[in-house]
């Protein structure tokens, strides 16, 4: 061979040298990385939607992700409610183990220390564009926010290349968008101002002025209007920068596919965060009686064709063979969650917790286990899975995705169960610690939930908390409903949960370092 070379013309030979050299070069480049969009629902249920048993509203989009991908019936936030469940996809951390984790104000500072690993600093390290649209709830700055000049700390101290937040919820001034380190479409000539304490300006109230609002409150959220809707906290100025609520899901998705289309050239991992379906629900005329559940079903509806313009802007730009889309809620469902908006009378046979008992903010198994979706054309089968696996997993589970290793501090609560999400293995994590009002451990077919005291209901949402003063333990695979505390006739597996559980709780870690 080496002879025959040698006798070709010095332009051929260069030729084939090239072109082998190109056919090995092609041979040993990696794979590009898929993209991966995180859309994260807020309030919606295990039985919210059609791919989980709902029949009374339909859910098409997000239907055909469950169709095309890995439907998981035993997903869960790390809690029954939406800051620490936030906290913990965010860091890989369990909430419970540091303070001030809890819901916050819509003032409070950001809850993730800015220089730690979070999912969007790993994957911005390992080549991914970042991006996050949509609620944020972690907070904002150090201190007292000025929201009238630069809002920092925030998303882009802790991974994220771009931002266009609600800072905290719907329901919690200020009442404006945030754009990376600034409020969006700010007048400087009317500044904002925003309290939790003592009132600040004098802009009517719905406690004051009942008559100039379009929903009423049900309890609490009875502070300054903005668009017609009392709200929690009072706020001043900023008029022009102000949401109208009925365009909030067109904003956010219109943001969300826009980065997806600004950056469809590289890897992106996309934090798609709905406001959808949480309280007020204030769905765009187009939705309004769509679903025949009033409000909150015609958000679920709102909810799903955001999911469908993100699914489209996927196939338009051939970006769906190589994406991830992962779906998922941040906590189970409620019905009254502070506005009369019918979500109870028009509920209509409507079974928001499916099979399931509790919900948002209950240690019973619908305040965690939420929908859980997983679509990848290129690599995911399509499959229903019985995995245990949960949002603070995917840090580590991305980390080994991308190829990251982790350090000693970080994640420590994640585990690595990419071959669960991908269909490759029926195996998740070894146990799971959700939190509520307290704590419960789920091992296996096992689930205990801690002793407490306090109401077995809540008396404003209707919600039944899981709190009892003995020890629970219920028998899932017999008993998902939670109907029959077995802790009596099971006192040794009683005493192993709440073991592991202690030890959970004393260690710094519950998830080893992959080496």
């Amino acid at each position: 061979m080496r002879a025959r070379l040698a006798h070709l013309p010095y332009r051929i030979l260069g030729i084939f040298i090239a072109l082998a050299l190109g056919c090995t070069a092609e041979a040993a480049a990696p794979a590009r990385p898929p993209n991966i969009v995180l859309i994260y629902a807020d309030d919606l249920g295990y039985g919210d939607v059609g791919c989980y048993g709902a029949k009374h509203v339909a859910t098409p989009n997000i239907d055909r992700l469950a169709r095309e991908g890995i439907r998981f019936t035993d997903g869960h936030a790390a809690s029954a409610t939406c800051t620490p469940s936030r906290y913990a996809l965010i860091t890989g951390e369990y909430p419970w183990r540091q303070k001030g984790t809890g819901v916050l104000p819509g003032d409070a500072s950001l809850i993730v220390s800015p220089g730690r690993t979070t999912i969007a600093s790993m994957l911005r390290q390992a080549g991914f564009v970042t991006g996050v649209v949509g609620k944020w709830h972690l907070g904002l700055g150090s201190g007292k926010v000025d929201w009238n000049g630069t809002i920092e700390p925030g998303p882009l101290e802790v991974g994220f290349g771009s931002a266009f937040i609600i800072p905290a919820t719907g329901d919690r001034v200020p009442c404006v968008y945030v754009e990376d380190h600034r409020v969006a479409g700010l007048d400087r000539n009317d500044p904002i101002r925003v309290s939790y304490g003592k009132p600040v300006g004098d802009e009517p109230t719905g406690a004051a002025a009942p008559s100039l609002l379009k929903m009423r409150p049900s309890h609490g959220h009875d502070q300054t209007i903005v668009n017609g809707i009392s709200r929690i906290g009072t706020m001043t100025g900023g008029r022009a920068a102000r949401w109208v609520d009925e365009d909030t899901a067109d904003v956010l998705t219109r943001k969300a596919t826009g980065f997806i289309e600004q950056h469809a050239a590289a890897p992106f991992f996309l934090y798609f965060a709905t406001h959808d379906i949480h309280v007020p629900r204030v769905p765009h005329p187009r939705f309004t009686g769509k679903s025949g559940l009033g409000p909150r079903g015609d958000a679920i509806v709102q909810l799903d064709a955001s999911v469908g313009a993100v699914l489209a802007t996927l196939d338009r730009l051939g970006l769906a063979d190589n994406t991830l889309v992962l779906f998922t809620s941040d906590n189970g469902p409620v019905l009254d969650d502070g506005y009369r908006d019918e979500a109870v009378e028009k509920r209509n046979g409507h079974r928001p917790a499916g099979p399931l008992r509790g919900g948002k903010y209950s240690a019973f198994e619908a305040g965690t286990r939420v929908p859980f979706l997983v679509r990848w054309p290129a690599r995911v089968k399509p499959a229903v899975s019985d995995a245990l696996v949960c949002q603070i997993d995917l840090l580590a589970s991305f980390a080994a995705l991308a190829d990251r290793r982790l350090a000693e501090a970080d994640a420590p609560d994640s585990a690595n169960v990419l071959p669960a999400l991908l269909g490759e293995s029926a195996k998740g994590r070894d146990q799971l610690v959700e939190q509520a009002a307290g704590l419960a451990i789920r091992q296996d077919r096992w689930k205990l939930i801690e002793p407490g005291n306090g109401p077995k209901v809540l008396a404003n949402t209707g919600v039944e908390t899981g709190r009892s003063p003995e020890v629970q333990l219920y028998d899932l695979a017999r008993d998902l409903g939670e109907t029959e505390n077995v802790a009596g006739s099971h006192p040794d597996k009683v005493r192993e949960l709440r073991d592991r559980l202690d030890k959970i709780r004393r260690e710094r870690r519950s998830v080893p370092v992959e080496r």
